[in-house]
């Protein structure tokens, strides 16, 4: 398989995750049961992996208790707020939304003393992207929504994983566990603080489609998703999948319109454009602080379930904190 193949198969595959949630709401499945179902796939399969490579899960306390803090800002708080929020909002909308997480991380950098000086172009990007965001929204239009609960939670959710990849850089990078292995821990720890969401609805009605949509978006979007980044990190290095994550909200907003006839207007199609600059902005830094002499841009992932930091010094090899996210320099889903 290409490169160029890879990158394509990924990035439908990851993308698909709002299709997928859309179908299984419409179909009569809950916020609740859609983020547990989730977990529970996704950790299936990436024990059944992690058995497979002779990972062997994390043993030490320590370690579960940081997997905690990680599942829930990086799993079960953002699946159940990208669910709740496409109850009401298109889903190529909250794939678009879900690029923001770069914005936020930064937000959160220059917040904690934790992020590099904000040079004119970063500061250009960042307000570049949340006038992306207005765009999308229009709040000067009659019932624009961007004050909905839908589209509050769809900023949520990306909020929450800037948070998670924040705490996942300073406490999970590097603590000698496998990733696959680290990665299963987490979404099986994220299962299990799903379980209370499951009371907030019953799931009366629910069609035989909305199961196939929920198995899908649990086993390939999200279980299958975080191995392949994993692969192509291992492989090909972190820049290209952080070419992957700038595709996921063109396939989220094209799988929108395809297959759910999402309107596909000009403002937000413009809109996407505009959060995706506004991104890449963020993404640049000074030759300086890169150690050279001209602008340079890091890989970064926009949008969408897995990233790498930065290399392992020393060793060649990519340093991954865990299948779906790396640290706070990423953007993708985890």
């Amino acid at each position: 398989m290409t490169s160029a193949t890879r990158m394509g198969v990924l990035a439908l595959l990851w993308g698909s995750g709002f299709l997928w949630i859309k179908i299984s709401l419409q179909q009569g499945l809950t916020p609740g049961w859609i983020t547990f179902v989730r977990c529970l796939l996704g950790a299936a399969v990436l024990l059944a992996l992690a058995y497979g490579a002779g990972q062997r899960l994390p043993r030490d306390r320590t370690t579960w208790r940081r997997l905690a803090v990680a599942a829930f800002f990086c799993n079960a708080l953002p699946f159940l707020l990208f669910s709740v929020g496409e109850q009401t909002v298109d889903s190529g909308v909250a794939g678009v939304l879900n690029a923001t997480t770069p914005l936020w991380a930064l937000l959160i950098g220059l917040g904690t003393g934790t992020d590099r000086p904000l040079h004119p172009a970063r500061l250009g990007g960042l307000v570049l992207g949340f006038a992306g965001v207005l765009l999308i929204f229009a709040p000067w239009s009659a019932g624009s929504g961007l004050m909905s609960l839908g589209a509050l939670a769809l900023l949520g959710a990306s909020a929450s994983y800037a948070v998670a990849f924040a705490y996942m850089a300073r406490r999970l990078t590097g603590r000698g566990t496998a990733p696959l292995a680290l990665s299963a821990a987490q979404l099986l720890t994220a299962t299990g603080l799903s379980v209370p969401a499951l009371a907030t609805g019953g799931s009366a009605g629910v069609t035989w489609a909305g199961v196939l949509a929920v198995v899908v978006l649990g086993v390939f979007a999200t279980g299958l998703t975080f191995h392949l980044n994993y692969r192509m990190i291992a492989e090909e290095g972190p820049t290209s999948a952080a070419t992957v994550g700038y595709l996921l909200p063109v396939v989220s907003v094209a799988l929108g319109a395809l297959v759910l006839d999402e309107p596909l207007s000009a403002r937000v199609v413009t809109g996407m454009a505009v959060v995706l600059v506004g991104v890449a902005l963020t993404r640049w830094t000074t030759g300086a602080a890169a150690g050279g002499g001209a602008a340079v841009k890091e890989a970064a992932s926009t949008a969408g379930a897995a990233d790498a930091a930065p290399e392992a010094r020393g060793t060649g090899r990519p340093r991954v904190v865990s299948a779906p996210a790396a640290g706070e320099e990423t953007g993708a889903p985890c």
